[in-house]
């Protein structure tokens, strides 16, 4: 009996990516480079006393980060990025 906490990810080999990327179409592959940025962009604004400039850098990577999980979101509802998700 396993736990999923228990699992240890295991890399996938870079020819496995590439056909696994292949079934994939173009702009939903797009779509999930761009929502994993803009949530990388968004932990990084983060804190109790942001500047204006910082404010507007956050949700314009929020913004970003919705236009790519809708993408995503249409394709299949599970793929949507979270800007706390460690993936």
């Amino acid at each position: 009996m396993t736990a999923s906490h228990l699992l240890v990810p295991v890399p996938i080999p870079d020819r496995v990516a590439a056909l696994i990327g292949s079934c994939i179409p173009p702009h939903i592959l797009q779509a999930e480079f761009d929502a994993d940025c803009a949530a990388r962009e968004v932990r990084r604004f983060r804190g109790p006393r942001l500047g204006v400039e910082d404010q507007a850098d956050r949700e314009l990577a929020l913004s970003e980060l919705a236009r790519a999980n809708k993408v995503l979101s249409a394709h299949h509802p599970c793929l949507a990025v979270l800007p706390g998700s460690p993936f």
